[in-house]
Parts: structure tokens; sequence; C-alpha cells
């Protein structure tokens, strides 16, 4: 059995991951800045080259499905929110490849609150409904002995509701009474009898009476018990006549993150079994018990927690110049002890917004991540070692499941076969050949590939082709999105043939509709930070129809875009009209725009384009304007097609267009290039495809007011001043200075320091500049 766990253990060695987020609360139009962290048992998970975020909206439909490079364990990234979105909540989850093999409830889920004002100028009116659940001690429910059963109540948004009531009999007899000691949890003792049903009568914190079941009792079983005190945990088994009669003897084992922690036989010719598990030494997490009889079958479990603190290191933070008066500057020092290598990320919001400390890096990745549902302010159970913590944190353990393997597996030593395999190595260009009959690749044979990435010089590969059509080149890694051309070599016979691209890209995964159980934050916090998002979505609003509406050029020579309007358009297409004009051949910035609608996104005062779509939507006043391709009526599907690359000239009418049918709501007229206007395209003619790889990551901006920008006139009423994933110490180097500037609002700043060392050691500090 020992045996077996051990080739289990090092087999199935399970990941789990943490993100850090700027702030926990944003607007529509903002960007989710975010850092991951990963890990497995005690140490940077560091296998995994992938991790995937899946961003969904409140229905549970995929927003961005962002995949991002693993380096030592870390990985940082973004998520713009789209600025029309309406929703209430967005639904984060992350994962790699790996942890797709096992139960999802262990997969890394968020409800990120997104604010408007309907959901930030009141709580909801809608009344709690209160619940109660009951956790027997090891399972089970036994007769004939004394049972620790414990309780946890709570309304239908996770929040926990104090309690009280009574145990009664069939006979109306009470048999103990139950109160809340933590967070809706408690417990009480019972000793069922035979024949008996067990009935609990229950009043909330509003006094309203309430009637529920206990769980069945077993006429036969084994009941354990466990009490903790300081390091050590007492574990006292007890059982039925029928057990000890049909088994001499039986078999229990301590486990954490799946290694043996100890295992001891005992013999059943008494009524009970004790024992005594130190636990100093052991490192923290949770700590399984598991009571087997001879034939190593599970007849009882129970968690309990360890916490020696050997997880932590503790950074300093000192602040070296102070700056909280209007853009003023502010400078903190971060000093790490100098013997080890970290890996930080660091928030500075307005300390008036809203804030969720109820769960960091500390408490999700030693406790949240561990146990299946919810379990309210994680944080809280990190805060100190005292006894009473303690007591409260083993509530949480008898009141939440835990099953990270079956038994049965490790007994028989026949494991299941993983259905995906670690990302060992990073996203690059790779794929398969199909369509090719077995042999026809022979040894040698390769293809030609033109790869383009945006803002990149287009390069040639020679590419090796495998046996079976695969093909991988680990140099070439894909950020964003790329266009490959490819040709096959014509004395093969293998024109016909196709090609997948990025084949180990792995799909959305499927995702429920958010559970939004984090409801009740600090609305005044969060109304705040919402009135200053949007008046800064205001701003950028008229700066941008501001600066469109100035945009006028006068001369009396022919322009340049006189000169593409003549060259392209006819009849009433033609002339200066009333609209906007674009000439993309002397536009740099064209190029970098992966299809039409986003380039024109925000270059036309009033005109909405929403990418999020498929196809990408246009609404004008009202309605969609007409889209013409060389002044032939198209619709938005075939225009998203087309390769900017290729479009010579835009021109925009504003309603209403006279020159064609539905033109009520304007007219937008693409030009595709002619003649000279026609750069040679590498790649043209060949068989191509566009091929997704890394999501861009991007960085955050942080104004400096020490020097002269034209940004600096503009109203700065950020709520994240300051974000950096990517703070690295190292004994040579163990001190980080960050400097970041004031806005124009704010008077206190709100610090979050998270971070992991190389050797698995967390970090979490919180502190208010004020």
């Amino acid at each position: 059995m020992n045996a077996s766990l051990a080739a289990y253990a090092d087999k199935y060695r399970q990941e789990r991951t943490y993100i850090h987020y700027d702030k926990s609360a944003y607007s529509a139009g903002e960007t989710i800045w975010f850092k991951a962290y990963m890990m497995t048992e005690i140490a940077p998970a560091d296998e995994s080259k992938t991790l995937y975020i899946d961003w969904t909206d409140d229905k549970g439909e995929i927003l961005q499905h962002s995949v991002s490079p693993l380096l030592d364990a870390v990985t940082n990234g973004q998520f713009e929110i789209p600025a029309d979105y309406k929703g209430k909540y967005i639904q984060v989850r992350a994962y790699t490849r790996w942890m797709l093999n096992f139960d999802s409830a262990f997969l890394y889920n968020k409800t990120i609150r997104i604010l408007s004002k309907e959901n930030t100028s009141s709580p909801s009116k809608i009344m709690a409904i209160p619940s109660i659940s009951f956790f027997p001690e090891g399972g089970d429910a036994i007769e004939g002995i004394t049972n620790k059963i414990a309780f946890k109540a709570n309304d239908q948004w996770g929040r926990p509701v104090r309690v009280k009531g009574v145990v009664i009999d069939n006979q109306g007899k009470v048999q103990d009474s139950l109160r809340t000691i933590h967070d809706g949890m408690g417990y009480f003792f019972l000793l069922p009898e035979a024949g008996a049903v067990y009935t609990v009568k229950w009043k909330d914190e509003k006094n309203a009476e309430h009637t529920a079941s206990l769980p069945a009792i077993r006429q036969n079983g084994v009941a354990l018990q466990v009490t903790i005190s300081g390091t050590t945990r007492f574990f006292n088994v007890r059982y039925t006549k029928e057990v000890a009669d049909a088994m001499d003897t039986l078999h229990i084992m301590g486990t954490m993150y799946q290694h043996l922690a100890f295992s001891v036989a005992r013999a059943t010719n008494t009524s009970f079994i004790k024992g005594t598990i130190p636990t100093g030494g052991l490192p923290s997490g949770i700590l399984t018990i598991t009571v087997f009889d001879k034939q190593w079958k599970p007849l009882t479990e129970r968690i309990t927690y360890v916490n020696n603190e050997e997880y932590l290191f503790r950074p300093e933070m000192e602040v070296q110049h102070w700056g909280l008066n209007k853009r003023a500057r502010n400078e903190i020092k971060i000093t790490v002890p100098d013997s080890l290598v970290a890996n930080l990320s660091v928030s500075v919001t307005d300390a008036g917004i809203g804030e969720d400390s109820s769960n960091n890096i500390v408490s999700h990745l030693l406790l949240s991540s561990e146990l299946k549902g919810d379990i309210y302010n994680p944080a809280y159970y990190f805060s100190n070692l005292s006894d009473s913590v303690s007591q409260h944190l083993d509530l949480v353990m008898l009141t939440h499941g835990w099953r990270r393997f079956k038994w049965e597996e490790i007994v028989s030593g026949k494991f299941h076969k993983p259905k995906f395999e670690r990302d060992t190595s990073y996203l690059s260009l790779s794929g398969k050949v199909y369509g090719v009959l077995p042999g026809q690749i022979s040894p040698g044979t390769a293809m030609v590939m033109i790869l383009k990435q945006k803002d990149k010089q287009g390069g040639v590969l020679l590419m090796p082709l495998n046996s079976d059509g695969t093909f991988n080149d680990p140099a070439t890694l894909i950020f964003d999105t790329a266009h490959v051309y490819y040709q096959f070599p014509k004395a093969k016979g293998l024109n016909d043939a196709s090609v997948q691209f990025m084949t180990d890209r792995l799909p959305p995964a499927k995702i429920p509709a958010a559970d939004n159980n984090n409801q009740w934050p600090d609305t005044t916090g969060f109304y705040r930070q919402w009135a200053l998002v949007n008046e800064a979505n205001e701003m950028a609003e008229r700066m941008k129809i501001k600066t469109l509406e100035n945009v006028t050029v006068r001369s009396k020579t022919k322009s340049a875009i006189q000169q593409m309007d003549e060259k392209y358009t006819s009849g009433l297409f033609s002339g200066d009209g009333d609209g906007y004009q674009f000439d993309l051949i002397n536009d740099p910035f064209a190029k970098s725009a992966p299809n039409i609608f986003n380039y024109l996104q925000g270059k036309v005062a009033g005109l909405q384009v929403n990418t999020s779509s498929n196809p990408p939507s246009l609404q004008w006043r009202g309605g969609a304007p007409q889209l013409y391709l060389d002044e032939v009526p198209t619709d938005p599907d075939f225009i998203s097609s087309v390769n900017v690359n290729d479009v010579a000239y835009i021109k925009v009418f504003r309603p209403p267009f006279m020159g064609g049918f539905n033109g009520a709501n304007g007219a937008i007229a693409i030009y595709t290039r002619r003649g000279n206007d026609v750069k040679p395209e590498p790649g043209k003619g060949l068989k191509n495809n566009k091929i997704f790889g890394y999501t861009l990551i991007k960085e955050f901006y942080s104004p400096n007011y020490s020097s002269f920008s034209t940004k600096n006139d503009d109203r700065d009423i950020r709520t994240t001043l300051y974000w950096n994933p990517s703070v690295i110490t190292t004994p040579q180097k163990h001190e980080a200075v960050l400097t970041f500037y004031n806005n124009d609002v704010s008077n206190a700043f709100h610090v979050v320091i998270e971070g992991m060392t190389r050797d698995g050691r967390l970090a979490h500090i919180e502190q208010v500049m004020e």
C-alpha cells in the first residue's frame, strides 16, 4: 500500500494556481491586470509552461480565452473589459492542461464584480434565506457511539448565519443544544439509540424558527474523532461490536499532499483505538487521516489542518518618499531577506475604493484551493496561530469535503491514464499535416513556410516533417496572431494535403454560469470607484470626439486624400462630402489593426464598433451603417475577412447616405488597393492560415509627472495608481525601489504586495499609506 501511494504521489502531483489582481472590482471599459502563481505540493509548479484563463460573462459565455507562458511558475497579463459590457460579474477560471485530468472543483475560480450605477448605489433588497447542513465527524454517525456532528449555516449568497437550537429525538427529548461558534459553524454531540430519529429545531438571526433532519444513522461502522492541542493531534477510533468481530485489525494512515505522513496498524480487541500525532515537523497543509479495514478498504476519514508557518517569508516595506498631494511623487522600498530569490507583484490603489481582503496568495494556495466549496473569509485562518483561530479552522475541516484521489485506485495500484499530458514545453510554431497516406512523407521532407507576425519582420522557414505529419519549431514562439503561408515540395505529391496549426493550444473549457456568492462588499467604496471610472470614461469620449472634429485639411493644391478619392471613388461616392476619409497606404498604424473594424474603432465620432461579437457589429445613430467593398454592398462577416494590408482607402459617410440603399444610418465604403498601390506581399498565392499563440502581454501605464508630456494635461482620476507584476529580488539584489505618482483626487493609498520564493515560500502584505 505504501509503495502504491508513493507511486501515485510521484506520478500525479497536482497543481494549484492563484491570481493576484490590481484591485477587486472593475467597471466596463477598464483593464484587469493580473499575475498568476503556480504551486505543486509545497513548491513552485515549474513543469507546466502554459496557463489558460477563460474570462466569461455572468451567463457563462466566453469573452476571452487567454493563453499565457509560465516562467518559473508565474505569468502575468491583462484582460480588457468591453466598454459596452452590461453584466454584473465576470467569472475567471484558470487551469493548466495537467489540471484538467482531475476534479474540476479544484480548478481556480473567481467571480469579479463589475460596477455600474445600478449595482453600487445600494445593496440588494432580496431577503436572505438561511439554510443549515450537518456533517458527522468522519463521514457517518454510528449507532451506540458518541458522535461529534458539525454544522454550517449560511444564506443563499454564502454568507454565514448565526443560529441556535436544540437536537431532539422522536420522543421530543432534548439530546443537545447547538449554537454558532464561528462564521455560522459549530458542533454538538449525539449518542444515537437504536430506532430513534433525530431532528434539529433552530432559529436564525431574526428569530425565525426552522426544522431540519439529521443525516441517517448507521447501525454499524467506525467513527473517527480528532482533537487539537497545539502541534499535536489526538485521534480516537471507535467501532461497533460487529466491526470488531468481522476484522481483527484496522489500518490508520495519514497523508499530506498525497504523500505518506504516518501509517499504523492496531488490533480491535478493545472498544477503541487511540493515538497521538506530533505535527510540528510536518509541512503546513491538510493532513488526511483515514481508517481502513485489513483489506485496505476505507471506512472513515477526517481532515485536520497543520499550520507551522514555515511557508512564510516577510518582505519589509518602507516609504522613502511620501506624496499624498495632487500628482506628488511616492517612493517605496521593498526588502526581502537576502538569502531568498523572490518574485513579487505590487498593486497600489486609491484607499477609498472597495477592497476585498478575504482571500490572498497564502490562504488560497494553502487552503481554498485544497477544498471543495467556498470558504468564507479564508484569510482569517492565517491571521495568527492562537488556539481560537486553530479551533475555528478545524470547523472548516469538519464542514468541507476533501477528495483528492480515489483510494480504490491506490489500493489496486491501477491508476487511470491521464487524458492530458503536462505542457512541459512552450507553445511554438507546430501542427500536423492531414490528408496524406502512411509512408507518403519520406525522411527529409520539409515544407516552406513564411511567417508574418504583427509588428515583426516576416521570415522564411524550412520546416522538417515527421513521418506522422507532425512538425514543431521550438525556437519560434507565437504571440497574439500570425499568418503562415506554406508550400509543400511539388515532387512529394502533397498538394492536396492540409495543415492544422497549434494543435497543442487548448480551446476554452466549458464553464457554468457564474456562482455569485460575493454580493455584499463595501458599496460605499465601490460607488466611489465607479464614479471615478465613469468620469474618466466620459472624459476620454469627449476628448476623442473633440480630436476627431478638429481634424480638417485645407489646401489649395490637391491633398493626398483628395487624390485617393479621385482615384478610387465614382458617382455619389465621390467628393469631399460630409464624413471621414482614411488613407491606409500612408497610415503607418494601419498594419497593426487585425481587421477593418479594429482600425475604425475610435476614429469616427458616434460610431460604435463591437469587435467582441462574431462577426463584429456597427451602430451609428440607432442603426447599422451600410457597408460597401469597392462600392458593392456587402456584410460585416465578409468585411471581417478582408486583410487590412489589402485596403487602400476607407470613406465614412454621415447619415443619411444617398448613394445607395439602406443609407439612413450612413455608409462605410472600403476600397482595395489597385495598380501601383498594391505592394508585393510575401507568400501571395500560397496556402495560408491565421494562427493564434500566446495572448499579448501589455505594460501597465503609469504617468511620470516629473517630465513634460501632453498627456499630463488631462485630469487624472486613476483608481489603480501603480501595478508591477515583476518585482524580482535575489541574494545579490534583495531590495527594490518603486516610484509612482498620485492622481488628482486620492489622499491615501492601499498597497498590496504578494509573492513566492524559488523554494515555495509565500508572502502577503497589505499596508495603507495615509
